[in-house]
C-alpha cells in the first residue's frame, strides 16, 4: 500500500508541477479540469447513479461546464457574489445534513444530490482556476490551509484525542484534532508571511492579503473559519461515502482512493478564500 501511494503521488507530481509552473494558467486549469471531471463521475456513483454510462456522462457534463467557464474566467472570477453564495451554501446547508447523519442522506432525492454535488465541484474548480490566475504563491498558500489543517489535526488527534467529533460519520476525528488543525493553520499563516518577508514571490499569499486588509485579528478569524470549513468538507464526503457503504470514492488513485478523497476538504475552502479576499 505504501509503495502504491508513493508511486501514485510521484506520477501526480510529475504531471502537476509542470502545469503549475507554466507561465500561463491554462495548463493547470486543464489538468485540474480532468481531475474534477473524474470527481464528478465518482460523485454520481456514490449518489444513486449506478449505471456506467450516466455516471460517465456526469463527469463529461462537469468537464463541459468547467470548459465553458474557463473561456469566461476573467468575468466569472470577478463575481464576488458567486463565492459568497458558495460559502453560504456550505455554512447553511451542512448543519442539517450532518445532523441527519449518513442514514438521512439517501432520503434526499437522487436528482437533488447529483446536481448539488456537481455544482459544488464546479464551484471549487472555478475557484481553483481563479486562484491560479492570481498567482502561484496565492494558490499554494490556499491549498496549504487544508493540508496543514489535516496534518496537524491527525497528529493532535493521535496524541490528545478524547472527545469524538462525529462518531457516526468519521469515528477517527476528535475535537482535540480540530483544535490542533486550527493551531496548525495559524502557525502556517505566520510562517508563510515570514518567508514572504525574506523572498520575492510572484503574488501575495492568501495570508498576506487577509492581514493587509483585516489586520492580525482578522487574519486569525479567517484562518479559524477556513480550518473549520476544511473539517466540514472532509466530514461531508465521509458522510456520503458511509451512506453509500463505500470506503473510498473510487480506486482511480492507487493507494489514495479516489479524487474526491483527495479534494473533499478543498471544496468549501477554495470559494470561501476567494469570498474573503473580495471584501
Amino acid at each position: 500500500m505504501l509503495r502504491q501511494r508513493v508511486i501514485t503521488a510521484l506520477v501526480l507530481l510529475a504531471l502537476l508541477l509542470p502545469a503549475l509552473a507554466a507561465s500561463s494558467p491554462l495548463p493547470f486549469a486543464l489538468f485540474t479540469l480532468v481531475l474534477i471531471s473524474a470527481a464528478g463521475w465518482e460523485w454520481a456513483r456514490l449518489n444513486g447513479v449506478a449505471s456506467p454510462l450516466p455516471a460517465l456522462a456526469s463527469g463529461a457534463l462537469l468537464a463541459a461546464l468547467c470548459a465553458i467557464s474557463l473561456a469566461r474566467l476573467p468575468q466569472i472570477g470577478a463575481l464576488a457574489g458567486l463565492w459568497w453564495a458558495g460559502a453560504a451554501l456550505w455554512v447553511a446547508g451542512l448543519v442539517p445534513v450532518l445532523r441527519r447523519g449518513p442514514a438521512g442522506w439517501p432520503a434526499w432525492p437522487v436528482a437533488l444530490r447529483w446536481a448539488l454535488g456537481l455544482a459544488l465541484l464546479w464551484l471549487a474548480w472555478l475557484a481553483l482556476a481563479q486562484a491560479r490566475t492570481i498567482g502561484i504563491n496565492f494558490l499554494l498558500s490556499t491549498l496549504c490551509v487544508v493540508w496543514a489543517a489535516d496534518i496537524a489535526a491527525y497528529f493532535a488527534g493521535r496524541a490528545f484525542g478524547r472527545r469524538k467529533l462525529a462518531p457516526t460519520i468519521s469515528p477517527g476525528k476528535s475535537w482535540e484534532g480540530v483544535y490542533g488543525g486550527v493551531a496548525g493553520v495559524l502557525l502556517l499563516a505566520v510562517g508563510w508571511q515570514w518567508l514572504e518577508a525574506q523572498w520575492v514571490f510572484d503574488s501575495p499569499s492568501l495570508f498576506l492579503v487577509l492581514r493587509q486588509r483585516f489586520g492580525w485579528g482578522g487574519l486569525a478569524l479567517a484562518a479559524l473559519a477556513l480550518a473549520a470549513l476544511s473539517v466540514a468538507g472532509d466530514l461531508f464526503e465521509s458522510l456520503v461515502k458511509r451512506a453509500a457503504g463505500a470506503k473510498d470514492s473510487s480506486q482511480l488513485l492507487p493507494g489514495h482512493g479516489g479524487v474526491l478523497d483527495r479534494v473533499d476538504a478543498l471544496l468549501p475552502v477554495l470559494p470561501a478564500a476567494l469570498a474573503l479576499i473580495s471584501l
